[in-house]
């Protein structure tokens, strides 16, 4: 039998051929409720003071949930916005805040069915009780982080437990999506079968993770949706963060070909959003929590390099490239070309070394974990038969 030898391009074309839905069989996940829960809980944006909890139901509820430091887990929290409690919507985000840090949380999920919503008259249903979670706060000003990374999924669900099965004895305080776990967004059904149920029955009920939105969540007629179902810091795509010696900057690189390309109908400005970043990002370099960080590592889907010359990527390198050259960044983790590699800082082009990830094709799949201390940063980039097929060492410059 002949082999099919993919590209990038190749990939792309066979995969709108075949449907987002057609390239993988999806798992079966149990949530092991009567009905009500669509999905398990997962965990966003945790902080050593707070945490953001969503799930999705099926039917429209009322949600709350009950927390505490013991499993009595005897608080409850609810959200409201200018007075009004949430209610009667599927997609559920409950922040829980005045945390104390370094501290195991147990939580659960409560919805309760509203069957008539009237003005002055409401029947309500069933209530339903997720099972015990729990989750720990990060500490204060912790020494360490570490983390995980996976990009390039492409609607392939089954990609998740095999490389987190080449990580489950590995610590992490959250796991990193590096954009293009789809291949386009369609429905809320794609969203709860091809990323929120495979990460409930991984980790998300018990790690938070964190999505970098790639070119291909830009894409379907549910990419406009995409913010409903996550929390990122400052509730959008690029932000930053500092959890212990490393200083986190996330970018959205956006679209890989011009605005006016005829795929996109008109209907993306990405050009305008990149230049909106690169204002920010300039700030962004000043600031004493990137200064002052041991280390400062950058998490975007396109890279500046080693990734063609469509637009997207020559437009990241001359709006971004300079800025991280000036601000002296320490690392930055990609995807997005399918070729996993580590590419050394080279004077002449990023004084920073480059390392992309993987995937979405059988034995190009890869997944990264990173350590840092204040002194040293690694990362390391495992294939999904196990061979480790990248290893980057940074000392810290403080």
């Amino acid at each position: 039998m002949a082999i099919k030898k993919y590209d990038r391009r190749s990939f792309i074309g066979d995969v709108a051929k075949m449907g987002a839905a057609g390239l993988l069989p999806v798992p079966e996940f149990s949530l092991g409720s009567t009905g009500l829960f669509a999905t398990k809980p997962y965990l966003q944006n945790v902080t050593p003071q707070g945490a953001t909890i969503m799930w999705i139901t099926a039917k429209p509820c009322k949600s709350w949930v009950e927390y505490g430091p013991s499993e009595a887990a005897d608080h409850q929290a609810v959200t409201a916005h200018l007075g009004l409690i949430d209610a009667n919507n599927l997609i559920n985000k409950i922040k829980l805040t005045g945390l104390q840090p370094n501290t195991k949380y147990y939580y659960r999920v409560c919805s309760q069915e509203i069957t008539e919503f009237k003005p002055y008259q409401l029947q309500w249903g069933e209530t339903e009780k997720s099972d015990l979670f729990h989750f720990t706060t990060p500490e204060a000003n912790p020494d360490t982080v570490s983390w995980v990374v996976l990009n390039d999924i492409h609607d392939r669900p089954a990609s998740f437990p095999l490389l987190m099965s080449l990580v489950k004895d590995v610590p992490r305080e959250f796991v990193f999506l590096n954009g293009d776990m789809f291949d386009y967004e369609t429905d809320q059904q794609q969203m709860i079968d091809h990323l929120l149920n495979p990460l409930g029955e991984l980790f998300s009920t018990e790690t938070p993770f964190l999505f970098a939105r790639g070119n291909h969540e830009t894409r379907g007629k549910g990419a406009r949706d995409h913010t409903l179902y996550f929390e990122n810091l400052d509730d959008r795509y690029y932000f930053s963060f500092t959890r212990g010696p490393v200083h986190f900057v996330v970018l959205d690189t956006g679209e890989d070909k011009e605005d006016s390309h005829k795929e996109y109908g008109g209907l993306v400005a990405f050009d305008a959003y990149r230049e909106e970043q690169a204002r920010w990002l300039a700030k962004e370099i000043e600031t004493p929590a990137f200064k002052k960080a041991p280390f400062r590592v950058v998490m975007m889907h396109i890279p500046p390099f080693e990734s063609g010359d469509w637009h997207g990527t020559m437009h990241c390198r001359e709006l971004f490239n300079p800025l991280f050259n000036k601000g002296k960044i320490d690392l930055m983790i990609c995807g997005h070309t399918h070729r996993y590699g580590v590419f050394a800082a080279d004077p002449a082009t990023h004084n920073y070394p480059l390392v992309i990830g993987g995937g979405p094709l059988v034995t190009k799949r890869t997944v990264m974990t990173v350590k840092a201390d204040r002194k040293e940063l690694r990362l390391l980039m495992i294939r999904e038969d196990g061979v480790n097929v990248g290893d980057v060492r940074i000392k810290s410059r403080l």
